[in-house]
């Protein structure tokens, strides 16, 4: 359940739109607008990778690179990509190693992708040209990806992140979910566990910290999460927050649960990440 590609039962997949949903207009428009399938190979292990790009109605150098969540794909992030075309735009959507289109039978997490978006924003500057301003955003283990990425070197086209209800490392949340979802104690299974994932992919669960490389972060990062999140527990945030080396801001988005900030207050969401984004964006 934890790192092999394939259905999570506790997870909801489906990509069904409702009129009721307070996101359908943004939903339904990524449903069926054109979009444009990118390739690229990850960083290790010689997987193919695809991503969905939606250039902005009116052409800008300015785009937003979208990290997925935990068992969804690029598939699932529509209304953001919603969100963020409406505010004037490009969006780029990979999909995971091991996720939607893309190669691979394990999740990463966000630790071997942060690699892989570093190879996905190299290519946007490849194809939009030098003068790119390029903003990293994500949801759940993509806004874990999303503060991952932080860490590394990054582009000087590179001006921001936005990371919403991320984990601050792979072992803490492995070992959160095993007890709340199975009620099942850290010792001696989450180790295990970690010690079978360094053997096939490389990476121990607590090299995976997104706590220490948001500490090595000197880029602007906003910080977001629900006060109801019992999935990434809400109290994972304030360290995370605090670590950051760069200019931040935190939302706490009052009683929205598990990346539901979004739905639960739009306009709210909406105006933070446009405030936000005109003070990084030039």
């Amino acid at each position: 359940m934890a790192v092999a590609r394939g259905k999570k039962t506790f997870i909801n997949n489906s990509t069904a739109i409702k009129k009721s949903d307070p996101l359908y207009r943004e939903k339904a428009w990524y449903h069926s607008v054109k979009k444009y399938t990118w390739h690229e190979m990850s960083a290790t292990k010689h997987l193919k990778l695809v991503a969905s790009y939606v250039p902005a109605n009116k052409q800008t150098k300015k785009t937003i690179v979208i990290a997925h969540g935990f068992g969804g794909s690029s598939s699932h992030m529509g209304e953001y990509a919603g969100l963020f075309h409406e505010l004037g735009y490009n969006v780029l959507l990979p999909d995971d190693r091991g996720a939607g289109r893309s190669q691979g039978n394990y999740i990463g997490y966000g630790w071997p992708d942060r690699l892989d978006y570093l190879k996905w924003i190299r290519q946007v500057i490849h194809r939009n040209g030098s003068q790119s301003q390029i903003v990293v955003f994500g949801t759940s283990m993509g806004g874990a990806t999303t503060m991952m990425i932080s860490g590394e070197k990054t582009p000087s086209q590179v001006k921001a992140f936005i990371e919403d209800c991320g984990y601050t490392s792979v072992y803490d949340e492995i070992k959160y979910q095993a007890k709340s979802m199975y009620n099942i104690p850290e010792y001696p299974l989450v180790p295990v566990v970690s010690g079978i994932n360094e053997l096939k992919n490389g990476y121990t669960f607590k090299q995976a910290s997104a706590l220490k490389q948001v500490a090595k972060n000197h880029k602007p990062m906003l910080f977001i999460h629900g006060s109801n999140d019992k999935f990434v527990p809400t109290r994972m945030v304030y360290p995370l927050y605090r670590a950051d080396k760069g200019q931040k801001r935190l939302l706490i988005v009052h009683g929205a649960a598990h990346a539901q900030s979004f739905e639960h207050a739009p306009a709210l969401y909406r105006e933070t990440i446009h405030a936000f984004l005109d003070r990084y964006f030039h």
